[in-house]
């Protein structure tokens, strides 16, 4: 007598989205390299542990140092994940990172001419007694940031610990980037874009709604990212 047949195994999907940088180049090349080491130069940090894409879009094959672009961005110590506005005819385009379509633009971000640094011998706290406007970027890697007001959309804040912001939280929260899992969030009203705690990280969309506009904290616990209510 046969045996009955097993069953299929059944295969789960799950839709996840990340979010990257994208770096458009323009020509000529060689000037936009310069102006890229420019503003690495003010902001060091400012792509550390950022995915970042590469859009081709503006260039062609046939553009002087295009072939040699992608090396020079990577020589330079960002994370490419993917390369679009280029097909597989371009020189050297058989050693890039994969292609990617299907993307949706998001807002502009500006390298910030000056990025907050410290260099205390013990980690300390970055207090800012003021709201931070839309664009504008804090990075304190080696400690808490307090912000005294409100924190505008299209803004974002790191810190190598926690994040304190006495207002409305409406742009991106970044803890514990210096590998810190006990770091956390709070805010006095929860608006935010995106809330990240040591690459765990939640969306607007992922956030609850009953806890939109409330004062919250966000913690991990159990490799995810938790947010409760402060009241």
């Amino acid at each position: 007598m046969n045996a009955a047949p097993s069953p299929r195994p059944f295969l789960r999907l799950r839709g996840r989205s990340f979010v990257a940088l994208v770096l458009s180049p323009e020509a000529p090349v060689a000037a936009w390299v310069a102006g890229l080491d420019a503003q690495l130069q003010r902001a060091p940090s400012f792509f550390a542990g950022r995915p970042v894409v590469l859009d081709l879009a503006a260039l062609t094959p046939q553009e002087p140092d295009a072939a040699s672009l992608v090396a020079a961005v990577r020589a330079r110590g960002i994370h490419l994940i993917a390369v679009e506005g280029a097909g597989p005819t371009w020189p050297g385009a058989e050693y890039w990172p994969p292609p990617l379509i299907g993307g949706v633009a998001g807002r502009v971000v500006e390298v910030p001419d000056e990025v907050p640094t410290h260099t205390p011998a013990e980690p300390a706290a970055l207090v800012l007694a003021q709201s931070i406007r839309s664009g504008q970027t804090i990075l304190h890697a080696k400690g808490d940031v307090t912000i005294v007001g409100a924190v505008a959309s299209g803004s974002e804040i790191m810190a190598g610990g926690s994040i304190h912001v006495y207002g409305a939280l409406r742009g991106r929260a970044v803890a514990g980037i210096a590998g810190d899992p006990s770091a956390r969030i709070f805010c006095r009203r929860l608006e935010a874009e995106l809330l990240a705690i040591n690459g765990f990280y939640r969306t607007a969309d992922d956030m609850p709604a009953p806890l939109r506009g409330r004062p919250v904290q966000a913690w991990l616990e159990g490799g995810a990212l938790n947010i409760a209510a402060l009241e």
